[in-house]
Formats: structure tokens, C-alpha cells, sequence
């Protein structure tokens, strides 16, 4: 199947579209993507071969999330996607815990941004929305020195929020106020204003506590809902602090 997977690939493959790509996502040296290669595969592809390839085996599995290649690396994470969704749909229980527990192993396989955010809302937010008695691994993952696992921390929240249970999404945001990495913070201010989507006054009591002390761009991300004249203000410094 692995094998079939790759010849797919390689038909679609697109080496100036992949030029693009790797500029930006920046896998320059020293870059947050350095060393990831890219096929310049146009997105629609994705659906039709994680159909085709969704009753692909973890063995091969891994071997995708083993390579730098980045679409490799995507395909093989929405397919965790899409076993995870087919089994909570059937209620496998047993499914669900053995494809959390192979994505958490493989976190730091999740390792660019938009492979983090195809993939931790549904997986391992979908798998502890109504476990929050291990909801703890969140909170070992925002210590974490791999900036992938942080914003999987982050990501994971979404569920939550999706399900007006705003506490983590909280508590993990303001344990990473002092992140110094950029995707960290547009992570967390993007959680945080789909909090105030949900519930602004709740987010505006979080914002007047810290809005001083968080990144610009954190705060930016988090009040774009807000009206032109509050978002100055906030940008400006001048809401009362709670």
C-alpha cells in the first residue's frame, strides 16, 4: 500500500509549485521548518488519497511520519484524522485509545504547523473532550522544549472550546504568555479569540489580567473580533487592568 501511496505522489508531484512552498514554510537553516522537503502537491489531492489510503496499517504509518518529506508526513497524519473519526463515530473505544497513543509517540513527527493544526483539535482534542481526568498530558506537552508538542497543547484546547469549556484553553494559554516563539504565540491568540467568539466577557476578563504582559502578536490575534476603537485601546494600553 506504502508503495502505491508513493507512486500517487510522485505523478502529482510539482517542483516549482514546491519551490514555492519551501520558502514558505520557511526551511531555510536555522528556520522552524529546516530540512523539510516538499513535493509541491496541490491540497485537493489530500482528500482523495487519504480516502484511497485510510485503511493504511500504522507500520506504514510511520514510515511516513519518519520522512522529511512533508506531504509524506500530512498524508500520513490525516489518515490518523480519519481512523480517529471513523472509530468514535463507531464508538471502538480501543481504536480511539491506540491512535492517540501513536500520534503522542509521533508528536514530534507532527512537526509543522499546519500538520499540528490538521491534526490536534480532531485526535487528541476529539479523544479527551469527555476524559478530563487525562487531560494532564496537555499539560505536559506546554512544557515541552519541542515547539510542535507546545502547539499541539494548544490546538488540542480547540475541542473544548468548540464545546463552551473554556478552562484549559486558559490555564494552558497563560502558562505559555512568556513563549518566545511567533507560531507559539499566533496559536494561543487564535484560541483566545475563538473563546471570545464564544464568550467575550470571559475572554476580556483574561485579556485585562494580561493583555499588558502578552506578545503583540498574541494579543493582535486575540481581539481581531473586537471593534476598531477597543482594539486600539488594548493596543495602546488603555484598558484597566483587572
Amino acid at each position: 500500500m506504502l508503495s502505491q501511496l508513493n507512486l500517487r505522489l510522485k505523478e502529482h508531484a510539482n517542483p516549482e509549485k514546491a519551490k514555492h512552498l519551501q520558502r514558505f514554510f520557511k526551511t531555510g537553516p536555522g528556520e522552524y521548518g529546516e530540512g523539510d522537503v516538499f513535493l509541491g502537491l496541490v491540497m485537493g489531492k489530500n482528500r482523495a488519497l487519504v480516502k484511497e489510503f485510510r485503511y493504511m496499517g500504522f507500520d506504514d504509518i510511520q514510515k511516513l511520519l519518519d520522512t522529511d518529506i512533508h506531504r509524506k508526513r500530512m498524508i500520513g497524519v490525516l489518515i490518523l484524522v480519519n481512523k480517529f473519526q471513523r472509530a468514535s463515530k463507531k464508538g471502538y473505544t480501543n481504536g480511539m485509545n491506540e491512535i492517540f497513543d501513536f500520534y503522542l509517540k509521533n508528536a514530534h513527527r507532527v512537526n509543522n504547523w499546519d500538520l499540528v493544526d490538521l491534526s490536534a483539535p480532531q485526535v487528541v482534542g476529539g479523544y479527551l473532550l469527555d476524559k478530563k481526568w487525562k487531560r494532564k498530558v496537555l499539560y505536559e506537552l506546554v512544557k515541552s522544549d519541542n515547539l510542535w508538542e507546545r502547539r499541539i497543547s494548544v490546538l488540542g484546547t480547540f475541542a473544548f472550546i468548540r464545546d463552551n469549556d473554556f478552562d484549559d484553553a486558559l490555564q494552558i494559554s497563560e502558562l505559555l504568555l512568556d513563549d518566545s516563539h511567533d507560531l507559539i504565540h499566533k496559536a494561543v491568540g487564535w484560541m483566545l479569540r475563538e473563546v471570545g467568539k464564544r464568550d467575550v466577557n470571559i475572554l476580556e476578563e483574561f485579556l485585562k489580567k494580561h493583555y499588558i504582559k502578552m506578545p503583540r502578536t498574541m494579543l493582535r490575534y486575540s481581539i481581531e473580533k473586537f471593534d476598531g476603537e477597543t482594539r486600539k485601546k488594548y493596543l495602546k494600553g488603555e484598558i484597566d487592568k483587572v
